[in-house]
């Protein structure tokens, strides 16, 4: 069953994959759970949404494969960091 559509959207579009920077895009489910655990799990979800990002802009051209490496190889020493004071 498909939705009904209005007037002037795309077949397929939605404004359900939007979502604010500021904003989980999943929620955390751990057996475990803690503010320090929440707050890590959106750190590892900004890595990834960048790293997307990194990986498209190499891909398209825009940044060579070394400029690619070094800023997710500095992301990944954050998220490192982040771990290690969040999850002692």
């Amino acid at each position: 069953m498909s939705t009904p559509q209005t007037h002037g959207e795309e077949p397929g579009s939605s404004t359900e994959g939007i979502h604010s920077p500021m904003e989980s895009f999943s929620s955390y489910h751990g057996s475990q759970w803690s503010p320090n655990r929440l707050a890590f799990h959106q750190n590892l979800e900004q890595f990834a949404e960048r790293v997307g990002l990194i990986v498209g802009l190499q891909g398209n051209g825009k940044i060579s494969q070394d400029d690619a490496y070094r800023q997710i190889r500095d992301l990944l020493a954050e998220l490192k960091s982040s771990r290690k004071q969040l999850l002692k």
